[in-house]
């Protein structure tokens, strides 16, 4: 299983591959989802998925408060329901590193998958929580936020976006 322990930044083509399932929530898996809360605090992060890591499974990590109580990982994650109405709010992503844009979300969700113990839960989530599962939700499937910008402000980041670009290029070469 490959991984990292630095966040993968735009454009590597990892974050663009569909996650795989869990098969089996073991140690080696719980040890690896509890180190990924660490390293999404040290990026100032709120939300962390797998596949940010080069781990190409499908879990993600949140917790929007920063309080230890409030975390959790959410394992084979399954979008059940949407609703609320949808909102829209700037995001940003660990893996798009100074570029934030506007992206609509529904308010309200319900995600059904697996906690660290293995057992199926059921989360009902609005407002922040709910968005920022969503965007975790969305790095399983390879989509990331720029992808649901809007045409202007998709070419309003297009200079940012060239940057990375070339940046990746260089510590790929």
């Amino acid at each position: 299983m490959e991984h990292q322990d630095q966040v993968l930044h735009y454009p590597d083509p990892r974050l663009r591959r569909k996650a795989e399932p869990v098969e089996e929530i073991t140690p080696e898996i719980q040890a690896r989802v509890r180190a990924m809360f660490p390293l999404m605090y040290e990026e100032r992060g709120i939300g962390l998925a797998a596949p940010q890591l080069g781990w190409n499974v499908r879990l993600f990590v949140v917790n929007i408060s920063g309080e230890p109580g409030d975390e959790f990982a959410l394992i084979n994650p399954e979008l059940v329901e949407e609703g609320g109405g949808t909102w829209v709010l700037e995001e940003g992503c660990l893996s798009l590193p100074g570029i934030h844009g506007k992206v609509k979300r529904n308010k309200r969700i319900v995600m059904r998958g697996y906690d660290l113990d293995g057992n199926e839960i059921e989360i009902e989530a609005d407002g922040m929580v709910a968005r920022c599962m969503l965007h975790e939700f969305d790095h399983l499937d390879g989509i990331l936020f720029i992808d649901r910008l809007s045409p202007v402000k998709k070419q309003s980041i297009k200079r940012k976006l060239r940057t990375l670009e070339e940046e990746f290029a260089t510590a790929s070469a």
